[in-house]
């Protein structure tokens, strides 16, 4: 099988969020792959929504054999076993997506230097250029020139023109 190379972003803000970024790497280091590096720990504020309780972020960089859509499905997998039981929507009368405290949150930001645009799956994430609690982790794990491709990519793919890179 070939090796691909993603980069993920976990966060945490109900529980134990040390706890449930160690106990997510756990299960992403036995079901995804080897992880080759990891960010250190970030806190930040709720992003999109407005809630009392502060996010725990990280980045992992990890070697896998799956598929993007395989990887997805792995990471919604994980994500349940951990007791997160809402996802992000869209109201589609506003556009605006909605977010929710959750115990853990793992998203796809980076898969060897491909683009997706289906409407579950999107990579580069289209949100991660515009989130420093995303960057910054990311930054610690990732090499400049996979970014600068990474924005070219999300660049070509939006209409974008305000993406911090």
């Amino acid at each position: 099988m070939t090796k691909h190379t993603t980069f993920l972003g976990l966060g945490s803000n109900m529980g134990n969020r040390k706890r449930n970024l160690m106990q997510a790497i756990t299960k992403i280091r036995t079901l995804i792959g080897n992880i080759v590096c990891q960010s250190t720990f970030l806190v930040s504020e709720p992003w999109g929504y407005r809630s009392t309780h502060r996010y725990l972020n990280a980045c992992v960089k990890v070697e896998t054999e799956l598929s993007p859509r395989e990887l997805l499905d792995t990471i919604k997998s994980i994500e349940q076993q951990m007791g997160r039981t809402t996802h992000s929507v869209k109201n589609y009368d506003t556009g605006v997506m909605i977010y929710a405290d959750r115990p853990i949150d793992i998203d796809i930001l980076l898969y060897d230097d491909i683009r997706i645009d289906e409407p579950d799956l999107k990579i580069p994430h289209p949100l991660m250029f515009q989130r420093p609690f995303v960057m910054q982790p990311l930054s610690e794990i990732c090499d400049e020139e996979t970014l600068r491709q990474a924005a070219s990519n999300h660049k070509s793919r939006s209409s974008l023109s305000h993406i911090d890179q």
